[in-house]
């Protein structure tokens, strides 16, 4: 979840790459090798190859299949990881406990880059170590571990990072492991699930994934002589220059992993590495950088966006893939991965191309709903869902104020509820990573912080195939309503409490009013003011007695569809939507809630 700011969006994600250099065409097989595939697969996955045929003369790149082809989704990877200190020259003179004690917001407070310790990996099966894997016959540390994540690192259960030295080996071709353990979700299964789905779907880039049985033996206290349990987690692919030239990307163009980003300009951070006022701490709190460091054609693109004389339509003819972007958009809409909006995704531009990509990063969050509610939990509501939980993002508003976005949208959206999110297959993948996952998540440690109990993990996998349609007819309804919009601080002005709000959009561009809302309580019990029919974004009222008030503001349309604010108070249950806290003081000052969602 992430709190909107003022300046709040999101920026989304997908991949499907033209005119690089490396192009791959792999999906784009002969008709007779396709005819030969086809014959080895079920109904259900030649349906998905039928489906997946392109133009010979589309030059949109296509992610590697040979890099699946060995995959068992269901398999499980065993892992040791030996920690013990390092030296304080390579940050990795700490402790196991250390590691796992601190968040990355506990990292931003002291002001100092996030502990590690010194690591031996070996791959291997329950009974141990493998030979010829990596780390076997060896005693000396071989890698690095660190917390990963954001949210996540506030966790009991922590991801892990374990990054192996050069010359150490690779797993897989890989020397950055992620293990994530996705205690925010029941199902413990839902990244997988995302990523290979998105392996079947041609217009989007997919990574590898390997569910992991991890154990951890702490040599940092100089106590411990076993290996400890840590239960199951799911390694994902680090998406750098090594996964670019796996996946047939230019590993000298330019990547960037979205951190809090809504594509506005942000001048004053937003800079080449060479200008004189330069911060890589400040420019990665938005995009973290993992390619390139040349920052031209980003903020080439950036000033471009932000430019309103110049059409949407050309924007995206000259800086963006259409297919890219709609397909990206379609699968988060369906898949409910709404925390999408400007966090979450990588920005992908060749070196000899203007063009940007968008590629999936983070998918925990797909198919909520049903989880949610069991759990009573307020989240994915409101306008978090269809196109109104991408208004808040300046390239993404000004993509669906187009009728030609927004019709490529509905057919992307239409081609994968049709082809590749259909609910039997769906329900064919849960059952099968439900047989290996769900004896993990009620086995210790992990039951210690899995939140459903067995009987709701076996309501909520029955229901994920059928979110894919409540998703959908969320976001038809979404195109009829009037679009989120931001709340400002109030202010006292000649003895009257002035509030303002920004103006909402209608794409039927039908009247919207509004109706505001003043409250000493978020559940609106205790109303000290309401007006209806608001014509215009701004109101005044008797300013009201010292104390805490809530503003809540909707819109509607002469349809009767209504729309909150984007901005929400959130307690313990969940998320209170279209509502601003704020607080008069003793002096009739005005103090603004400061709650940062994280």
């Amino acid at each position: 979840m992430r709190k909107y700011k003022k300046a709040a969006g999101l920026l989304a994600v997908s991949l499907v790459i033209s005119m690089c250099s490396g192009c791959v065409m792999d999906r784009e097989k002969s008709s007779e090798s396709q005819a030969g595939e086809t014959a080895n697969l079920t109904d259900e996955d030649a349906e998905i190859k039928k489906a997946a045929k392109q133009d010979i003369n589309e030059v949109h790149l296509r992610d590697k299949d040979t890099l699946y082809e060995n995959d068992d989704e269901t398999s499980v990877v065993t892992m040791y990881l030996t920690v013990s200190r390092g030296n304080v020259s390579e940050n990795t003179d700490h402790s196991w406990k250390e590691i796992n004690n601190y968040s990355v917001y506990d990292y931003d407070t002291m002001g100092v880059e996030r502990y590690q310790a010194a690591a031996l990996l070996q791959v291997g099966d329950e009974d141990g170590p493998q030979q010829g894997a990596v780390g076997y016959g060896e005693t000396a540390p071989n890698a690095t571990v660190q917390v990963r994540g954001q949210t996540s690192s506030e966790y009991a259960q922590k991801n892990y990072k374990i990054e192996l030295k050069k010359n150490k080996g690779t797993w897989r071709g890989q020397r950055t492991i992620n293990l994530n353990k996705h205690m925010g979700e029941g199902m413990r299964f839902r990244n997988k699930l995302a990523y290979d789905l998105m392996k079947k779907i041609p217009q989007m880039l997919s990574l590898r994934t390997q569910f992991v049985h991890l154990y951890v033996k702490d040599n940092t206290d100089g106590t411990s002589d076993s290996f400890a349990d840590y239960g199951l987690y799911t390694q994902v692919e680090q998406l750098n220059k090594t996964g670019m030239k796996a996946h047939g990307l230019d590993s000298n163009g330019q990547l960037y992993k979205i951190n809090s980003f809504e594509f506005y300009r942000y001048e004053d951070v937003i800079k080449k590495e060479d200008d004189a006022d330069y911060n890589q701490k400040k420019f990665e709190k938005y995009l973290e950088i993992k390619g390139n460091s040349d920052h031209s054609k980003l903020i080439e693109m950036l000033d471009t966006v932000n430019d309103y004389s110049i059409p949407i339509d050309e924007i995206l003819n000259q800086y963006f893939d259409m297919e890219n972007i709609t397909y990206w958009m379609a699968y988060q809409i369906l898949t409910g991965n709404v925390d999408t909006q400007n966090r979450n995704t990588y920005i992908y531009s060749p070196l000899n191309s203007d063009t940007w990509y968008f590629i999936s990063w983070d998918n925990d969050g797909s198919f909520m709903r049903t989880e949610y509610q069991i759990r009573q939990f307020a989240d994915q509501g409101s306008w978090e869902s269809g196109i109104s939980n991408y208004w808040g993002n300046v390239l993404f508003q000004r993509c669906l104020k187009s009728q030609t976005f927004r019709d490529k949208l509905n057919d992307a959206i239409l081609d994968l509820k049709e082809n590749y999110l259909t609910e039997d297959r769906l329900a064919t993948m849960i059952e099968s990573y439900k047989s290996v996952v769900k004896s993990y998540a009620y086995s210790m440690p992990d039951q210690m912080n899995e939140p459903l109990t067995e009987a709701q993990y076996d309501q909520v996998s029955a229901a994920i195939p059928g979110e894919v349609e409540t998703n959908y007819q969320l976001y038809l309804e979404s195109l009829e309503k009037p679009m989120p919009f931001f709340i400002g601080v109030p202010v006292i002005e000649d003895n009257k409490l002035k509030l303002a709000w920004d103006v909402s959009y209608d794409f039927d561009a039908e009247d919207i009013t509004y109706t505001v809302e003043v409250a000493k309580d978020y559940l609106f019990q205790d109303v000290i003011y309401r007006s209806e029919n608001q014509p215009l974004p701004e109101m005044a009222m008797d300013v009201p007695e010292a104390g805490q008030y809530f503003v809540r503001v909707r819109a509607g349309n002469k349809s009767g569809y209504t729309q909150d604010a984007f901005d929400y108070y959130v307690t313990d249950s969940g998320k209170n939507y279209g509502m601003k806290c704020f607080y008069v003081t003793e002096d009739n000052q005005i103090e603004e809630d400061t709650y940062d969602e994280k």
